[in-house]
């Protein structure tokens, strides 16, 4: 069982009175790439890195509002690619999908879809899954099972489905939650129907089913794609298992145990570093750190005392891990660094809330719940806070997003775009 090994964090705060430290000028300079697009859930790689960005000390009265405008509900973050940012929400009894220009946030199209999904806990019932953008189309995800794909560049809507009505699948807690991913011709979808559906892949061009595989229940984990010894993976966290298909014809190479029956949620996406798989999940689910091998899994470590993520995705970097244990509805919830390898926690910081994590420009950006945004130097060795702003006075669910600088983030009725990093 891994050890619990909590340090006294160190802390340094500047908040947005004040400019910040130096120490984030000299990690702007060390990553000097170009930045790029934010086209699905958590990123070009789906871990949260925003590879090549820049990030710039904002003034004393916090980074730059470029753009805001109202949106509906909805809990789905934005897609950017390009010149287009793609925002997915609800409006009455509409799924509404708006196409808008990035720097301006002008709208450049707008499509819409009817829903009747009513949710039985959340109040919110507006989209959950972020955006797909793919070779100039948009794969979308509403909370009642509404598959569509429309054009980037005008919205037109080129196929839909309804997939939940059609694989006779249970809405769920919180109605579809998981975002598909693209491999090859093929959008992979956790639908959690019956009789084989579980995992299910359409064709990207007409949206026809390709195959179907699995029993497995649909999660608000996203899958990620990963090749491992010369063998791809797509692996989800799925309701009770973790799962790795072969994305060509849906065969199962490996399955683990991971997950509760009962109220519970698994949420956070899975990570592959290497050889191994991490997950994780709150609800006294745990984490799990899994060596892959091309059709089986060891899972080398499990506790529920490293990290029990609600719904937060760790991002790993310098061999350690960052991510939000605990729980936003309970209100216990803290920031933590460990080793993925070992599961030694190298310190905690109490108190911190919970929000979602991005990596750019060597520093973590965290957009908290709250609608705090958080700026925090990566280090092993204790808790080292750079800066501080409020985004947001109310409730922050979606995942933000970051691309040529911009950071693109809403609450419960504002999507904004604020300026945190240089112009590609």
């Amino acid at each position: 069982m891994p050890r619990h090994l909590p340090q006294r964090a160190c802390r340094r705060t500047v908040s947005a009175t004040g400019c910040l430290s130096i120490a984030i000028l000299l990690a702007v300079a060390a990553f000097p790439a170009a930045a790029g697009d934010w086209p699905q859930i958590l990123g070009p790689s789906r871990d949260g890195k925003a590879d090549g960005e820049q990030l710039v000390a904002w003034p004393r009265s916090g980074p730059q509002v470029v753009w805001q405008r109202e949106v509906g509900q909805g809990f789905a973050g934005v897609a950017v690619v390009g010149q287009h940012a793609v925002v997915f929400h609800r409006v009455a009894d509409l799924l509404v999908a708006e196409g808008l220009d990035a720097a301006s946030g002008d709208r450049k199209w707008k499509v819409t879809f009817p829903t009747r999904y009513r949710g039985g806990i959340s109040p919110d019932n507006g989209p959950r899954c972020v955006p797909l953008v793919h070779e100039g189309r948009v794969y979308l995800v509403g909370p009642g099972g509404e598959l569509a794909c429309v054009t980037l560049d005008s919205g037109k809507k080129l196929w839909q489905r309804q997939v939940i009505q059609e694989f006779d699948a249970p809405e769920g807690y919180f109605g579809a939650g998981s975002s598909p991913i693209v491999e090859g011709d093929k959008l992979l979808l956790n639908v959690g129907g019956r009789d084989g559906a579980g995992i299910v892949a359409f064709a990207l061009d007409d949206g026809r089913t390709v195959w179907k595989s699995t029993d497995e229940a649909a999660s608000y984990s996203s899958p990620v794609a990963a090749t491992v010894d010369g063998v791809r993976h797509v692996i989800f966290a799925a309701r009770l298992n973790v799962v790795s298909l072969d994305p060509a014809t849906g065969r199962e190479r490996f399955r683990f145990p991971f997950g509760q029956r009962g109220p519970t949620v698994n949420a956070a996406n899975p990570l592959v570093l290497g050889d191994h798989v991490f997950v994780s999940a709150s609800y006294g689910v745990g984490a799990r750190w899994a060596k892959i091998s091309a059709d089986d899994v060891t899972v080398e470590w499990e506790s529920d005392e490293v990290m029990s993520s609600q719904y937060t995705t760790c991002i790993e970097t310098g061999g350690v891990m960052y991510g939000i244990d605990g729980r936003q509805d309970i209100g216990v919830a803290r920031f933590r660094a460990f080793d993925p390898r070992s599961g030694d926690v190298f310190w905690t910081e109490e108190g911190f809330g919970t929000g979602n994590l991005i990596l750019a420009g060597g520093m973590l950006l965290v957009l908290k719940t709250d609608g705090e945004l958080v700026l925090i130097a990566p280090s092993r060795d204790g808790y080292d806070q750079e800066g501080t702003t409020r985004l947001f006075d109310t409730t922050v669910q979606a995942l933000p997003a970051l691309s040529n600088g911009l950071l693109f983030a809403r609450d419960t009725g504002t999507l904004k775009c604020v300026r945190v990093g240089k112009r590609n």
